[in-house]
């Protein structure tokens, strides 16, 4: 995922993991993130939820979860047409097979209504966290199901093409299924699959890549390698951004549930850092003991909005940050000197204003109430500086293994003309710089550029440049003056590449095209274009950046095949 924004919120709907990239690259959900990134590419939340990848692309701003059918969902819908599905047999009688219906009583799948219980037998993994299915022909999405799984389900929502249901009760149980460790798992929807073991997780993500260049690409046998995990996939974000609400027992900070307004408290969170949950936890305990007004979205009363906590991995400084309504905070210098005391090691305190009832998580105006403007972090032997509204990987040590992933697929010598597309912040060609001859990156957020030639300085890269603008059409033009790249890395949101890109892709015809993507859907039908324009698909290399979150990224070398 990209390193702008994704939230925590990605963990909606991808808390959906988001793609933009406003400061250092990497994070992109989703998705989540929260991942439901996607990616997240910050993965972190404050509307009802993200799932776009847009904290990844402007590390800020969530959106509800939209109503239309997802890409996946669509194939699953066509492949329900020609689907035969297998008769069960009774519970107890080996391997059970879907049935009919044993509690709707309905034989066909267009008459069932709202209510009606059906079983299913489970075929793969959603792009959601799902259990997909068929039933009577008609794909059947169920809440909680695994994979392998005969299930009870109560249907939810009854379309032409699909059904939704939620499970009521399992007849055949997966070996993968896992107690969820998160009291408000299910609830909060940061995460989606807290109730498949680890091993379970890897798992059905690749195969929700395989399915993805299956369908959309027409690939049966995939180039892939084994999904890069992590030893200890818990307590891996390095930053919350939570929002405050008013419950009988106090003060909140959380997510708000699954298409809805009704915030839930994500006290200890086990995919956060510990210091996050523990500066979250503390910050709200000082605000809630000065009685500082919270704000209240339906009364347009109170002032704080929301806290945001960033812990550096590798620099161990603690950056708190409070998003009001207004700066007219009472009590402000009592407030500082509680937070100081409350976590001596606090590096810095900021304050953002936002004033506006806005999905939007910052402000414009952003003040530093006491401390350093800045914290430090590292990626590799590259280092940052991230103000408070600075978008960073999520996940370092998994962006770690992501950028190496893409520095075996650009295989560079020192003599390569590198463009980094959709580069964000720029850290993806700050990882790359040290073996090219030159990196141009490409990005649309002026932030971001400012952000990514601050990078390049920081860490003396003085042969990367970088350019505001759109790749799709910076790109033709450096074609059309003579510009030729050897290889172009593109690390696009999770709608894809632009058609207009694509095009000049195959017009420039560099040796190698890296494309870095989290998601399989949009990568897969991307891929097929190129694919047709002259290209051959290397390898596929699945990166799990976002733990216990359906979101999966993925790194693709593909090589131009028509010299």
């Amino acid at each position: 995922m990209k390193e702008s924004s994704r939230s925590h919120n990605q963990h909606k709907n991808n808390n959906s993991a988001a793609k933009s990239k406003h400061t250092a690259r990497g994070s992109k959900p989703a998705p989540g993130a929260y991942a439901k990134a996607g990616a997240s590419r910050d993965g972190q939340h404050q509307a009802p939820r993200d799932t776009k990848k847009h904290e990844a692309r402007t590390g800020e701003k969530t959106s509800p979860r939209g109503q239309q059918v997802p890409l996946d969902r669509q194939q699953d819908i066509r492949n329900a047409r020609t689907h035969k599905p297998r008769q069960a047999k009774p519970h107890g009688s080996g391997d059970a097979k879907q049935q009919a219906p044993r509690h709707s009583g309905r034989e066909h799948a267009e008459e069932l209504r709202i209510g009606d219980q059906i079983v299913v037998t489970i075929k793969r993994l959603g792009i959601n966290g799902e259990g997909v299915g068929y039933y009577r022909r008609k794909a059947a999405f169920i809440t909680g199901a695994l994979p392998d799984e005969v299930v009870h389900a109560k249907v939810t929502r009854v379309q032409d093409k699909f059904i939704n249901a939620d499970m009521v009760k399992i007849e055949k149980r997966s070996p993968q299924r896992a107690d969820a460790p998160c009291p408000v798992f299910g609830i909060c929807g940061g995460c989606q699959i807290q109730h498949i073991s680890y091993p379970g997780q890897l798992k059905g993500k690749e195969e929700i890549v395989r399915e993805a260049f299956s369908r959309y690409a027409g690939l049966q046998e995939l180039r892939m390698k084994p999904i890069l995990g992590m030893e200890h996939p818990w307590g891996y974000r390095n930053k919350a951004q939570l929002q405050l609400g008013l419950q009988e027992e106090g003060v909140i900070a959380g997510l708000y549930a699954a298409d809805s307004h009704k915030l839930i408290d994500i006290t200890g969170c086990p995919i956060q850092h510990p210091k996050v949950n523990e500066a979250v936890d503390k910050t709200r305990n000082v605000l809630q003991r000065l009685g500082i007004p919270v704000y209240q979205e339906k009364s347009n009363q109170g002032i704080v909005r929301t806290i945001v906590v960033r812990w550096g991995f590798q620099s161990g400084q603690l950056q708190v940050t409070l998003v009001a309504a207004n700066d007219r905070i009472p009590r402000l210098d009592q407030l500082v000197k509680e937070l100081r005391l409350a976590m001596p090691e606090l590096t810095s305190i900021a304050l953002n204003v936002n004033p506006k009832n806005t999905s939007l998580v910052f402000g414009n105006k952003t003040t530093i109430l006491w401390g350093a403007d800045s914290i430090e972090e590292a990626l590799g032997d590259l280092e940052f500086t991230l103000s408070p509204r600075a978008f960073f990987q999520l996940n370092p040590l998994q962006t770690v293994k992501l950028y190496e992933s893409v520095r075996t697929a650009a295989a560079l010598t020192g003599k390569e003309v590198v463009v980094d597309a959709y580069c964000g912040t720029g850290t993806i060609g700050l990882w790359l710089a040290p073996y090219a001859s030159e990196v141009r990156g490409i990005e649309s957020i002026p932030e971001a550029v400012e952000d990514a030639k601050a990078n390049a300085a920081r860490n003396g890269r003085d042969n990367t440049s970088f350019y505001e603008g759109n790749a799709e059409e910076l790109l033709p033009r450096w074609v059309k003056s003579g510009f030729k790249a050897d290889v172009i890395i593109a690390d696009p949101p999770r709608t894809g590449l632009d058609p207009r890109f694509i095009e000049a892709v195959l017009r420039t015809k560099p040796k190698r095209f890296v494309y870095v993507s989290c998601n399989p859907s949009t990568l897969a039908k991307d891929c097929k274009e190129l694919l047709d324009g002259g290209y051959s698909l290397e390898w596929v290399q699945p990166v799990d950046m976002f733990p216990q979150t359906s979101h999966v990224e993925c790194t693709v070398l593909l090589k131009w095949a028509r010299d």
